[in-house]
């Protein structure tokens, strides 16, 4: 079991205040975690392929097909100024 005073330690080197409470309940907490990556140590997965997710992951695209598109005076309608059919935007680089 991870004892109060190897929590502490991590917590002073994290710069994390623990009250005396605190420090029994994590200390049970890690060594329930550590305990659980024991049990999963001895678990042969030499024929699981590596994942990063692990359920499938798709993305839900619709198909790219041409419409109608704004005419220049349209898109240009709003616009705070404008040069020709193009936006006119103050120059930031000198």
């Amino acid at each position: 079991m991870i004892d109060k005073e190897t929590v502490e330690y991590v917590a002073h080197l994290a710069r994390i205040e623990l009250q005396p409470e605190e420090l029994e309940k994590l200390s049970r907490q890690l060594h329930d975690i550590l305990g659980f990556i024991d049990k999963l140590s001895v678990l042969d997965v030499g024929l699981v392929k590596p994942t990063s997710h692990i359920l499938p992951i798709s993305n839900v695209l619709r198909e790219d097909e041409p419409h109608i598109c704004l005419t220049p005076d349209k898109a240009l309608e709003n616009a705070p100024g404008k040069n020709g059919n193009f936006f006119s935007v103050p120059k930031i680089i000198e």
